[in-house]
């Protein structure tokens, strides 16, 4: 069996990563998302073991002290991480996976898995992402401005990743995504397995 693909894909907040990731993997097959685990408490509407698995931090720390994850993180006093074991179960089985990760963690990811694939998502102009992160009504301007700071150094990193998508029409950014996940799998390598007895009876 053919062994499958893990994706890192990143993107700024407003950029719509997660809605275009939702899509993706409603219209794909063979591809998963993988779920992080977190010591956040859940917020409303969140399930435990599909949105995240919810654990203490002590557990968190006895998992990174056991190797458990692929890579994990400290974000506003809250660990996120995720479960190397489960990752390579999914690909082993030829399931594609998807991480949902900040740049930062993405560098962890290509060290431990030079042969991830990168896909960082953009908009396509600040204008737009400032109108997105304005559009929730919920931050004042001073959040704004300070997301948008963080957004534009988080965007800095774009050179780090394999592809770059422009999420200026969600449609055609979701093509685009589709298109480099069906790439990997018409892959020399991928395909010498994938069909490797269709490959043998032709050339007999």
């Amino acid at each position: 069996m053919s062994k499958g693909t893990l994706y890192i894909i990143a993107a700024p907040s407003g950029a719509g990563k997660t809605s275009l990731v939702t899509e993706l993997v409603k219209t794909s097959r063979h591809l998963t998302v993988s779920i992080s685990y977190t010591t956040r408490p859940p917020r409303e509407g969140e399930v435990d073991g599909q949105h995240y698995h919810f654990i203490n931090a002590e557990t968190f720390q006895q998992m990174i002290g056991r190797g458990v994850f692929l890579e994990h993180a400290e974000v506003f006093g809250n660990f996120y991480g995720t479960s190397m074991e489960w990752v390579e179960e999914q690909l082993t089985q030829g399931t594609d996976v998807i991480l949902e990760i900040d740049w930062q963690g993405a560098q962890q990811i290509r060290r431990l898995a030079p042969e991830s694939i990168g896909i960082f998502i953009l908009p396509p102009s600040q204008k737009e992402l400032h109108k997105r992160l304005s559009g929730r009504g919920s931050d004042s301007a001073n959040i704004i401005a300070l997301r948008m700071a963080k957004a534009v150094s988080e965007m800095s990193h774009y050179k780090e990743f394999d592809y770059i998508i422009i999420n200026d029409d969600f449609d055609e950014a979701l093509l685009d995504l589709k298109a480099v996940i069906r790439s990997q799998r018409l892959g020399l390598e991928f395909q010498q397995e994938y069909r490797k007895d269709l490959l043998s009876d032709l050339l007999q």
